[in-house]
């Protein structure tokens, strides 16, 4: 289920392409019952369309899906930011400053956008667990996944790499004084940045 789901959000599989359980058995070694299992959790994700007698075709995200993603993101990270506030230790503040600080030596190098990309999941993965939520961190880390074809082509993007790792900062600075209500400000308007900036980036690319 997690492989599939990787694929059909990495854009291996396209929208409307059939997802044949033979083949898919036969990739992975296992019979077809795992599969079709796999193809069932998958259409209650929306991600897969099953259609009786004829087979199994990838749904995919839409801009409407992207767009409501984000809008539902921007409210939990606020929350999430809030609560790690209440909860974060000084290694993981340590952590954090960290992160930053790398992804600023990244930022500044061509070529270095897939280190860009892991230490942005990073540094989220990061505050969903300061949170101490674990409900909380489990439905933001689904909805983070869910857009990683968006993120990579935004955090491809010089500008917005230096500018959303600056965000990060700002994130950080008000965690590390504890300022609860300003971390959850800024994280709020760090996820409304992103969705200013994906119409520059063409929604034909960021959705094939």
């Amino acid at each position: 289920f997690h492989t599939l789901r990787e694929d059909i959000l990495s854009g291996k599989y396209r929208p409307n392409e059939e997802l044949k359980e033979k083949n898919i058995g036969d990739e992975f070694g296992v019979s077809r019952t795992p599969v079709r299992e796999a193809l069932r959790q998958l259409e209650l994700e929306g991600l897969v369309s099953i259609i009786p007698n004829k087979g199994a075709y990838v749904v995919g995200i839409s801009k409407s899906d992207i767009q409501d993603i984000y809008e539902i993101r921007a409210r939990l990270e606020g929350l999430c930011a809030k609560w790690a506030c209440e909860h974060i230790t000084q290694e993981q503040l340590d952590a954090l400053d960290e992160n930053v600080y790398l992804s600023e030596f990244h930022a500044g190098k061509e070529g270095h956008v897939q280190q860009i990309l892991e230490l942005d999941n990073k540094f989220h993965e990061m505050l969903y667990e300061a949170s101490k939520s674990a409900v909380l961190e489990h439905t933001l880390s689904d909805f983070h996944h869910y857009v990683q074809r968006v993120r990579k082509i935004t955090l491809a993007d010089p500008k917005r790499a230096v500018a959303s790792n600056a965000e990060h900062r700002q994130i950080v600075e008000a965690l590390r004084l504890g300022d609860c209500v300003k971390a959850e400000e800024l994280a709020t308007l760090h996820m409304m940045n992103t969705i200013k900036n994906m119409d520059q980036y063409g929604w034909d690319n960021l959705l094939k």
